[in-house]
């Protein structure tokens, strides 16, 4: 994608969301970071229904620990990989007390040493915590970023490289906001809603949504895809 078209592309997405944010409910860096942690193999919506409850029985590191594994367990069972979860869980927070005086660190380094946060989620926090321009490459931003032609590229790490070189600085703190809610709601994997998309014209998709036939049906364009679209 030609520089003019992604500064276009951004522009626009600002436009559609000049104030976007997460859709992971949160209080505090630390309920934040709790938070991302379980939304590994989990949806936002899934985690918000159990966050509540958890938050309202810990919502420090100390009380965290105090409620101990099986106590948060009970909260998020109905989460993917829930023991796994609680048992970083109360590892994590216990490092936080150790550590860091209980708070949540505002480096990547520090916050990849915690038990059950990877580089997404540590880049998530930087970024929604500390509003820190990084850009944490999930499915829907792999599948954005390699179907408009963004950033084509075949892991997540590289797509987030990409990303980091031709996002234009005026945009890179949202960035990751943006592409997401755009893959969320309009750029979905199995029948992206083109109609609607306010970057159709600068997207290098080549299999877009027409507008619905009379029937009520939508029609589909071309059979293939643009090369490096991986319909993630």
């Amino acid at each position: 994608m030609k520089p003019a078209d992604v500064r276009e592309l951004f522009r626009r997405l600002r436009r559609a969301r000049p104030n976007p944010r997460s859709e992971l409910e949160f209080e505090s860096p630390f309920t934040l970071l709790i938070a991302v942690v379980l939304s590994a193999q989990s949806t936002d919506v899934g985690v918000n229904k159990v966050t509540p409850g958890l938050f309202a029985a810990a919502d420090t590191p100390e009380k965290m620990v105090a409620l101990g594994e099986a106590g948060i367990a009970a909260h998020i069972k109905s989460l993917g990989l829930y023991n796994t979860k609680a048992k970083n869980i109360v590892r994590l927070s216990a490092m936080l007390r150790a550590r860091h005086r209980g708070a949540v660190p505002r480096t990547r380094k520090a916050l990849e040493a915690l038990p059950g946060v990877g580089h997404k989620t540590a880049s998530v926090v930087l970024n929604v915590a500390f509003g820190q321009p990084t850009i944490a490459v999930d499915t829907h931003i792999f599948r954005v970023a390699n179907r408009t032609g963004l950033a084509v590229r075949k892991t997540a790490l590289a797509v987030e490289r990409r990303l980091e070189r031709v996002v234009p600085a005026p945009y890179r703190r949202n960035a990751h906001h943006w592409l997401i809610l755009h893959g969320r709601y309009v750029c979905k994997a199995r029948r992206p809603d083109c109609p609607r998309c306010a970057i159709a014209d600068v997207c290098g998709y080549g299999a877009k949504t027409t507008a619905a036939r009379q029937d009520g049906t939508a029609a589909i364009g071309a059979a293939n895809p643009r090369r490096g679209d991986t319909g993630r």
